[in-house]
């Protein structure tokens, strides 16, 4: 759906993005993150036909983006950090309009800002003029205007902004409904809302990508935790732990009301656990937990910061 080669833009002597290259297949829901002022916005504007790169080359759905704009246009929706909305407009107006310009028959009309404002939670506020709604609600009304044509690629900049925790879970749902149909892009300095959503993050740094996978790989560690209870041979554990294959190295963590923990570091990206229940079976160890551990995606971005001296 996305396919981004070698991708840079300048404002005058400032370099955005130096060359980003990344792809993203149909159906997907990708995270895109990264401090503020790494490039993000830059490249949703980009997609969303905003922008025009300095240099490189960006698809969207097949169609270069330079020579095929307002086809690529109408195929996304965008919603920017601060949706752009005219407060003298009712809600009901406002979508009309939308749909106007997104040129969607009249006959079909009705039912795409029906189906929109159903979705967003918008239904008993459709009389009200924009400008006297809640920054939630003003929110809900960008996401309905951003969804009103069920675009194929829909990018959303800081969707959970002004929304209440209720609100924000009903985001999550929306977005992963939205997947069905549509290849989804988010934005966000909210790593929680990443991890409920997200299929797959892009980390950008410095204007670079500096991690592009799965959350399940990018959070997967060769680190396993066991804890077991009132043994009395500890360093018999830690002699026949060091021994299992794949294993490099294990630790004492902490020594508790009689239970012992072991951190168990692997050499490879194998889930050492198998082997250690089969080990504490065969032993009749006490066990109390057994685990794999499991970083966070905050604890992911950190060490990329750290790995980038600190730079945000």
């Amino acid at each position: 759906m996305i396919r981004v080669t070698y991708l840079s833009k300048s404002y005058g002597d400032v370099e955005a993005l130096p060359g980003v290259s990344f792809s993203v297949a149909s159906g997907e829901i990708i995270g895109l993150l990264g401090p503020n002022g790494a490039g993000k916005t830059t490249i949703m504007k980009i997609l969303a036909g905003y922008l025009h790169p300095s240099e490189g080359d960006v698809e969207v759905g097949g169609l270069n983006i330079l020579a095929h704009t307002g086809r690529v246009q109408e195929m996304v929706g965008y919603l920017p950090e601060n949706a752009p909305l005219y407060p003298e407009l009712t809600v009901q107006s406002h979508l009309k309009m939308i749909a106007d310009l997104r040129l969607i028959p009249k006959d079909e009309q009705q039912r795409c800002i029906s189906e929109a404002v159903y979705a967003v939670g918008l239904t008993n506020r459709l009389t009200r003029l924009v400008g006297t709604l809640s920054k939630g609600y003003r929110q809900r009304v960008g996401l309905a205007q951003a969804i009103l044509h069920k675009p194929k690629l829909l990018i959303l900049d800081e969707p959970t902004n002004g929304l209440d925790p209720t609100q924000i879970v009903e985001v999550r749902h929306l977005i992963r409904k939205l997947a069905e149909t549509s290849t989804v892009l988010v934005s966000t300095h909210i790593l929680s809302e990443v991890e409920a959503t997200c299929d797959r993050v892009i980390i950008i740094m410095q204007g670079k990508v500096k991690a592009d996978a799965r959350l399940a790989d990018l959070s997967a560690t060769t680190d396993a935790h066991l804890a077991l209870d009132g043994i009395e041979d500890e360093e018999g554990v830690l002699k026949m732990l060091s021994a299992l294959s794949g294993v490099k190295g294990v630790e004492v963590e902490e020594r508790k009301n009689g239970r012992t923990s072991f951190r168990v570091t692997g050499r490879t990206d194998q889930d050492l656990c198998p082997a250690i229940f089969g080990l504490a079976k065969e032993h009749d160890w006490p066990l109390c937990e057994l685990k794999r551990e499991v970083r966070t995606l905050e604890a992911v971005f950190n060490e990329l910061i750290a790995a980038d001296g600190g730079r945000s």
